[in-house]
């Protein structure tokens, strides 16, 4: 029997660490996904070792975080060395984000470990849904689906799917054969990485930060504390031949000192480039990841870029095939991070290679300020250009945060619900949130009946009182400390997304008739603004109770 088109499953091609990052984005809108994967198993590779604290967000938000942080080392000081002198220049302190995430670390993880414990998160959540030795051959597109053609161990099969997403990495062969030219550049120079078995510990102490970069003129290098090994790593002169384990052990220690017991446990070269897809989109296709910009793993922009593309993607998705968006909202996708991959990660990375050797006394992408360096660093520092007027950006400054703004990542800071505390990122994880900064006292009209994919809340610093109506759609904030951080003026509504950024900020009358919030969420999925209308007071008591 002929599965109908909507109940094929959304395809992601890839299933390396944005891959099955965006599979458990699609599982978790409830969307049905398959994964196909050309190789018979995960990579073994040693390669992308950090995972910075808005991708712990996102897996977090996806269900996958409880297992990545069992495997992983976490750290909250990212060291700025100088090689000459051993001295720090500049540390990076995450912890100074504890006003703004539950997680103010970053995580040292091996892709080849991360890597299976995002593939249990996805076979406990849709068993079956990840099938190996599976390589996409051709498609066909069509009015309502696509038709897949592939490898399999079982021969050539055909598969439907809904929309394809191609995180099948640099060399994409979707991308290929879509005939999307990609531009950018690959530099002369490679990375040497090499993993270590060394005690710099206990037996030779070193105290150097988990993840520390060690800048030089003549020759840099970036050192990182694995969970089970040292990570070492440092740029290959062009049209030098890979060294020997030998030659890479005497580097090492030429670096961190003569060291008896030095073990080369495992070596890869990466090219460097900064390279990305003329397009992101054509039809019922996507590209993911790098696929879509395959930017120099450097400051961990690498794969840390990947991830954002797998949160702003699968809620769109979800809400196009609930009907509760029009194919139009899928076009914010590439409109909002292209910008981040191309002008954000792309010249973050050359400004940190720059830095790095030395070129340069400072770098523009890094901020003025402790708080500002450890969001840019840690959090991205992403503003998203969400109303499309190119006002975005992928870098915080100052010592501490500023007014919150539209396109921004919300704060994830906790409240007080109808049953207890709760974080503003779960309160979002699954819909859009209207957050009504007001005073529960005077009896503001938090208006409905609520939209798909919408919930209403009044914030305030006084608890609403039994008979206000208003109980379950209430959030107490002690002291203000949410309203203070957002920097909101009173009688305000915030409209938080399911990826947590701030789609829009507006003032609102608390006694007026006009839904504010339906009009903000219109706009934001793309479908008619709602005519302004008053609700008798009975109403208003029925849906706010």
């Amino acid at each position: 029997m002929t599965v109908p088109p909507e109940d094929l499953p959304v395809a992601v091609i890839g299933a390396g660490p944005v891959g099955l990052t965006t599979a458990l984005g699609l599982a978790h809108y409830g969307v049905p996904v398959a994964v196909f994967e050309e190789d018979a198993d995960l990579s073994l590779d040693t390669k992308a070792g950090t995972v910075l604290t808005r991708t712990l967000e996102v897996l977090h938000r996806y269900g996958a975080l409880p297992g990545v942080l069992r495997a992983s080392l976490r750290l909250e000081e990212i060291g700025d060395i100088d090689r000459a002198t051993n001295t720090s220049a500049r540390s990076v302190r995450t912890g100074t984000l504890v006003d703004d995430t539950r997680f103010p670390f970053v995580v040292n993880i091996p892709q080849h470990e991360l890597e299976p414990v995002l593939r249990t998160a996805l076979d406990a959540r849709c068993p079956g849904a990840l099938r190996m030795n599976h390589r996409l051959t051709g498609f066909t597109q069509k009015n309502d689906h696509v038709e897949l053609r592939l490898d399999t161990p079982g021969g050539p099969r055909a598969v439907r799917a809904r929309y394809v997403l191609a995180c099948d990495g640099g060399r994409s062969p979707v991308r290929d054969l879509l005939g999307i030219a990609v531009s950018g550049k690959t530099l002369d120079e490679r990375y040497m990485l090499v993993d270590l078995k060394v005690d710099l510990d206990v037996a030779n102490p070193r105290d150097y930060p988990y993840l520390a970069y060690f800048g030089d003129p003549e020759e840099w290098m970036i050192l990182v504390r694995q969970p089970h090994c040292w990570r070492f790593l440092y740029p290959l002169a062009p049209g030098r031949p890979e060294p020997t384990r030998r030659e890479l052990a005497d580097k090492c220690r030429r670096f961190i000192g003569d060291i008896s017991g030095l073990e080369v446990i495992g070596t890869n070269v990466y090219t460097v480039h900064q390279r990305v897809a003329e397009r992101w989109r054509v039809g019922r296709m996507f590209l993911v990841g790098d696929a879509a910009h395959l930017i120099t793993p450097m400051w961990a922009l690498g794969l840390n870029t990947g991830v954002l593309d797998a949160s702003n993607l699968p809620w769109r998705l979800a809400w196009v095939l609930r009907g509760w968006a029009g194919e139009e909202l899928l076009d914010g996708y590439e409109s909002e991070q292209a910008p981040v991959a191309v002008q954000g990660a792309g010249q973050m990375a050359e400004a940190a290679r720059t830095y790095m050797a030395r070129r340069s006394d400072g770098v523009e992408a890094m901020g003025d300020g402790d708080w500002g360096n450890a969001f840019t660093r840690s959090l991205l520092g992403v503003r998203l250009d969400v109303d499309g007027t190119g006002d975005w950006s992928m870098v915080k400054s100052g010592s501490a945060p500023g007014a919150v703004r539209a396109g921004d990542r919300a704060p994830d800071l906790p409240l007080f619900g109808h049953d207890g505390m709760l974080f503003l990122h779960d309160l979002v994880a699954d819909g859009f949130v209207a957050l009504y900064f007001t005073d529960t006292r005077r009896g503001p009209r938090i208006l409905g009946p609520e939209s798909p994919g919408l919930r209403r809340f009044a914030v305030s610093r006084w608890d609403a009182p039994h008979d206000s109506g208003l109980r379950r759609r209430a959030l107490f904030d002690p002291g203000g400390r949410v309203e203070q951080r957002f920097g909101v003026p009173p009688d305000t509504v915030v409209l938080v997304r399911p990826d947590a950024h701030v789609a829009a900020i507006a003032s609102f009358a608390p006694h007026s008739g006009r839904d504010v919030a339906a009009e903000l969420y219109a706009r934001a999925v793309g479908r008619p603004v709602p005519v302004a209308s008053e609700q008798s007071e009975r109403e208003e008591a029925h849906v706010s109770g």
